[in-house]
């Protein structure tokens, strides 16, 4: 997915840090996923159509908020993410005009309240517009027409085709309207018996049941991916999870652990390539890549897979060859082709070295879930209490270097961010305060805690040693005194 921003600058969200559990990191990034929304989606279907060989369709989706109906959905938009798929190409004209609609269950149920009790309401200033211009034609028109004539109404769009057509037939009882094509509406002028006719009908678009079809747009591809039950591959794909539940779900509930029942029941079998392939960066040689294209560069260039015969062949289907010809980074779609190419490399890795020998001609899928079986549902956490969440299970503690104490001494009012920046060209850590004088650091890195406890050994105001909670926490010492 691409988003209209990541991180949420309310003073309630906070920056993610390594001190987060992860209900708290939820909740942070549960707050940021409310605000922002998802204007593309890619989606990568890999076939395994004949012995080692995928075929992959690869498909681009512009999406927009629905906007039928009384409720008028608001996002915001970070300059930097605007920034950033700008740079890479982002049709922002795209995104608006022709962004496929969507809605979640909470927002379908509104909608077809409102189709029940016949209290249309346009939200849309531009569809107010459209609809007054679409009224005055009509009523000029059906003043001096004879029944059974007809008129056309042109150039309209999405919901506009829907909005019309309520509208009128709400406010004249005597006309009747039917699509035409993808941007016409006709209008017939008919009597109050062939109304009565033609509202019975089973064949009429505006019936409940089409308009929530529309309105659902893709979420109706959502539900087929719920239903299908495959395999679910993304690279870094906590927010990619949160925002599928928000948008095509249901709002997203404060309880962690409720959010994780409901991502398992819909997805049974997830696969975050970022957990895979940081597990192998420590088993074989390789350059360490962080993004999803550099790992995938790694990964194609690798020795091992070049000399290897059973290595899975991954072929673009004919017509969506466009991603064999050149590179389009961030672009959704593509980088759906990438996240599923690098899991069937990684795990044909993980096979060989399972084996300690070569791998059978032709591995198939299912040896391949095996291999990656440690790391089923396991969801990748950017710098936080907990490496990955694990939606089928208990969230195993994260392997980070022991948290370090700082005691302050003739140094006065002195703060985290002060402490940050004392120690930054050493090691990154999180800082949070412990009492007047103590502050904890985390860090992700080991050499770093090394350099920290080495190099502050003779400070003359900052001593620093290996926080043990039996003797700095407060709580503890508190309980003692």
């Amino acid at each position: 997915m691409e988003f209209t921003g990541l991180h949420s600058t309310s003073p309630r969200s906070g920056e993610p840090s390594l001190f987060d559990s992860p209900a708290e990191r939820y909740l942070k990034a549960r707050r940021s996923v409310q605000r922002f929304t998802v204007p593309q989606l890619g989606l990568a279907i890999f076939s395994n159509e004949k012995s080692n060989k995928y075929v992959v369709h690869s498909y681009n989706f512009f999406l927009f908020p629905s906007t039928l109906g009384a409720a008028d959905v608001e996002f915001t938009l970070s300059a930097s993410a605007v920034q950033f798929l700008s740079h890479y190409g982002f049709d922002y004209n795209k995104f608006a005009r022709d962004g496929i609609p969507y809605m979640n269950e909470a927002q379908e149920k509104i909608l077809s309240q409102y189709l029940l009790a016949g209290s249309w309401k346009v939200s849309s200033a531009l569809d107010r517009s459209v609809l007054k211009k679409a009224i005055d034609e009509v009523t000029c028109w059906v003043a001096a027409a004879e029944e059974e004539d007809t008129m056309i109404l042109q150039d309209l769009s999405g919901s506009q085709m829907f909005e019309v057509q309520l509208v009128l037939r709400q406010g004249l009882q005597n006309v009747w309207t039917q699509p035409i094509g993808d941007k016409k509406v006709m209008v017939k002028k008919v009597s109050p018996q062939h109304r009565r006719v033609l509202e019975n009908s089973s064949y009429d678009c505006c019936r409940k049941e089409f308009i929530l079809l529309s309105a659902r747009g893709f979420t109706n591809l959502f539900q087929t991916l719920v239903k299908a039950k495959k395999p679910l591959v993304g690279h870094n794909m906590l927010m990619d999870l949160m925002h599928l539940h928000e948008k095509f779900y249901k709002p997203l509930p404060e309880s962690y652990e409720e959010f994780k029942r409901n991502i398992h029941n819909l997805f049974p079998v997830l696969l975050d390539t970022k957990t895979v392939t940081k597990s192998i960066w420590k088993k074989y040689p390789f350059p360490r890549a962080s993004s999803l294209v550099e790992v995938y560069a790694v990964l194609c260039s690798s020795n091992l897979n070049a000399k290897d015969p059973a290595c899975p062949e991954i072929v673009l289907a004919s017509d969506c060859s466009r991603y064999a010809e050149k590179k389009y980074p961030h672009e959704a779609g593509y980088d759906a082709f990438l996240c599923g190419s690098v899991l069937l490399k990684s795990a044909h890795l993980l096979l060989g070295r399972s084996r300690d020998d070569a791998v059978e001609a032709d591995p198939s899928f299912s040896q391949y879930l095996t291999v990656l079986a440690e790391y089923l549902n396991k969801v990748n956490v950017i710098r936080g209490g907990v490496s990955s969440i694990n939606f089928s299970g208990e969230d195993a503690p994260s392997q980070h270097p022991p948290p370090l104490v700082v005691h302050v001494h003739g140094w006065p009012g002195l703060n985290e961010r002060q402490i940050y920046h004392e120690f930054k060209a050493l090691c990154r850590f999180d800082v949070r305060r412990l009492s007047k004088d103590q502050f904890i650091l985390l860090s992700n890195k080991f050499k770093g805690v090394r350099l920290v406890l080495r190099d502050y050994k003779h400070h003359p105001c900052l001593r620093v040693s290996v926080y043990l909670h039996w003797r700095h926490s407060p709580c503890v010492n508190c309980l003692l005194q």
